[in-house]
């Protein structure tokens, strides 16, 4: 025995992730004889089908050959990018500069700057169920408390606006949406994004708007970013390059600074100074932002057009199957489906579904609660090439006939 014994930090210690908390007790077993289809997974690059665009993966081979690109440069972002996203991003009601931008590891990296830039220790924030894991994972790794608003499957996973302001008191530090959402794949309407506005100026509240699925839309449905719609409350809207551009792994996202009042001016500091704590994202990458952003929009209106075909097959093939109910997505990649356990024998809430499925049908799903979603729903990504989608849809079909009532 040396004698030592090393204590981890506190916030070492509360830092879960609610996936994996679920995840990690599911027994994936699947049947060796039928081919593993994820349904689970939300990275758009799996199954090859999504891939970035000529232009996208030529910027980057551009600058990698040139070796300017290989050093240390700014924390907060190179000011050629910093530009490059700020115009790509600016509208006339709601304008941006290079000063505006903050690039930073990912989407989920500006989430990390947000919320410890606006949230201390012992404050609240709100943020939606079902909703991305991650918001919880950072908020409670740094002490902050985590209140959750409903979002109505019977709606269009709109917010409940009556229970967000219910929970609002003089700790409140920020509220959160996410527009289009994971893990709804629900795309609000201008009317519904204004309404909400109003929540926040009654409570003099900053809103963090995580729009990494921007644009991301189908047919009747548009995509509206939230500061286009206020010109008094100060937002955060964190994005990337990893949906619309098929990147995830690249690790590069942004914050942008949406405040004509300056009201976020202490805020600024905050998130500068937060910035040098991983010293910038990644430099290869930022070289080709200018490059990236402006090329031809086609590739996107063709990932688009795929993504809304694959959405539509996933609606029409999961439609009218006793015991499930899909909640039809308007944009990103993501379907809802809710379990009705009353119509099952032997299931009694998402998780067992989840469960039973990948046992028997070698079809993984996420469990609602996974997204702290109240009723048993699953979230299904349909990114997989639309055969895959038609096996895994005929499997849940014949699961679901084996296991009525």
């Amino acid at each position: 025995m040396s004698g030592f014994k090393v204590k981890a930090s506190k916030a070492s210690l509360r830092t879960s992730n609610p996936i994996r908390a679920i995840v990690d007790n599911l027994k994936v077993n699947p049947d060796a004889t039928k081919e593993f289809i994820s349904l689970a997974l939300g990275d758009p690059t799996v199954f090859g089908n999504f891939t970035a665009s000529d232009e996208t993966v030529a910027a980057v081979k551009k600058e990698l050959e040139t070796y300017k690109a290989n050093g240390y440069i700014p924390a907060t972002g190179t000011v050629a990018a910093r530009k490059a996203i700020a115009d790509a991003y600016t509208r006339p009601e709601a304008p941006l500069t290079a000063n505006d931008v903050i690039i930073a590891s990912g989407c989920s990296g500006a989430l990390v700057l947000c919320i410890e830039a606006l949230a201390d220790e012992g404050q609240n924030i709100l943020l939606p169920q079902p909703g991305f894991p991650l918001y919880e994972t950072i908020a409670t790794a740094r002490g902050v408390d985590c209140r959750f608003y409903d979002l109505d499957p019977s709606r269009s996973w709109e917010m409940d606006l009556t229970k967000m302001e219910s929970l609002i008191d003089d700790k409140t530090a920020f509220i959160l949406i996410n527009n289009p959402s994971n893990p709804c794949g629900s795309v609000y309407s201008r009317q519904h994004l204004q309404k909400f506005l109003q929540v926040a100026e009654r409570h003099k509240l900053p809103v963090i708007a995580d729009e990494i699925y921007a644009d991301m839309t189908f047919t009747g449905s548009e995509f509206v970013p939230l500061a286009t719609l206020t010109s008094s409350v100060p937002i955060l809207t964190t994005g990337g390059l990893a949906k619309k551009h098929l990147t995830p792994g690249w690790r590069v996202g942004w914050i942008l600074i949406h405040d004509q009042n300056g009201a976020f001016d202490e805020v600024r500091i905050g998130l500068s100074n937060l910035t040098t704590l991983i010293l910038g994202a990644n430099s290869l990458i930022q070289a080709a932002i200018p490059s990236i952003l402006a090329s031809p929009k086609s590739h996107f209106e063709k990932t688009m057009a795929q993504l809304e075909r694959n959405a539509h097959v996933s609606a029409e093939l999961l439609t009218g199957i006793p015991g499930i109910r899909p909640v039809v997505p308007q944009g990103a990649m993501y379907l809802m489906l809710e379990i009705n356990p009353a119509e099952f024998k032997d299931i009694v809430d998402d998780i067992e579904f989840a469960q039973k499925l990948v046992d028997e049908e070698s079809v993984l799903c996420l469990p609602g609660k996974c997204f702290r979603c109240p009723r048993p729903f699953v979230r299904i990504v349909f990114t997989p090439p639309v055969d895959k989608l038609e096996i895994a849809y005929a499997r849940i079909r014949d699961f679901c006939a084996r296991h009525h009532v």
